[in-house]
């Protein structure tokens, strides 16, 4: 088993590949947002101008398997996959701002689209994660550029922490960590998905609540940019993709720049 590895294959099929548990879960799931994707985004035009007429992307959904994608699927392999919550706090090496030592316990990250945050924390819920936090990115850009002049557009992208009942690892080497935090712009990671996440963004998120060594799974894995993100920090991280060219571009343009050398 390598220590970075990602499958094109449906996260149920976990089992085949025998991977270990994990410490950290994240996951960008499919939004749902059907035939309005790119509603205020430059690419629903030639060329990104309006006056060159509509592209092949007017439309058109992101993806067409986002209507086939199951939460309580989710929920169950999230809850198999991530690592049992520790005895004690025996493991746990951070002090927080408060003093308290935090737990050991293991954690997962879902970005989302804001209406589906309440519908997560519920899931959450009645998968045995029963406390959870907010967490909010905010951008100094903003893909809506078609309504800039016609509306508040969204700068914002949201996500739901989820833990079972202990506190989850947290490496702020003291410092206070706010759950409204600046999405750093990625100019070096080839963009080869229409939702690719930040690696300066993931890499943040993964040495707060991770230590090196420990492993990080990402079921949704689309660009790969969460596996290169976790070697990058010393982690080791495996991912499900389902489609097969996200899954080829991924290997070949992505994850293809990760150095044997970082474990």
């Amino acid at each position: 088993m390598k220590n970075i590895e990602l499958f094109n294959d449906h996260f149920q099929n976990y089992k085949v590949y025998g991977i270990p548990k994990a410490q950290l879960v994240i996951a960008d799931i499919p939004y749902n947002i059907g035939k309005d994707a790119y509603g205020s985004n430059p690419m629903w035009y030639n060329g990104g101008d309006n006056k060159n007429g509509e592209s092949e992307l007017a439309g058109k959904e992101f993806f067409d398997t986002d209507k086939n994608f199951k939460i309580s699927e989710f929920m169950h392999f999230c809850s198999k996959m991530l690592r049992p919550e520790p005895k004690d706090n025996s493991e746990g090496k951070s002090i927080g701002s408060t003093g308290k030592k935090s737990g050991g316990a293991p954690c997962m990250i879902v970005f989302c689209a804001f209406e589906q945050m309440q519908m997560m924390i519920e899931k959450g819920k009645e998968y045995g994660f029963k406390k959870y936090i907010p967490l909010q990115f905010y951008k100094n850009y903003s893909p809506q550029v078609l309504k800039a002049n016609m509306r508040v557009v969204g700068n914002t992208e949201y996500a739901i922490l989820l833990y079972r009942n202990k506190l989850p690892k947290f490496n702020n080497n003291g410092q206070m960590v706010f759950n409204a935090m600046p999405y750093p712009r990625d100019t070096d990671t080839m963009k080869i998905h229409p939702t690719q996440k930040s690696v300066p963004l993931l890499k943040f998120l993964i040495e707060l609540f991770t230590d090196k060594g420990d492993v990080v799974i990402d079921p949704c894995a689309g660009s790969g940019s969460t596996l290169l993100a976790s070697a990058q920090c010393g982690r080791k991280a495996y991912g499900f993709e389902i489609k097969k060219d996200f899954f080829k571009d991924a290997n070949e343009k992505v994850l293809r720049f990760i150095q044997p050398n970082l474990f």
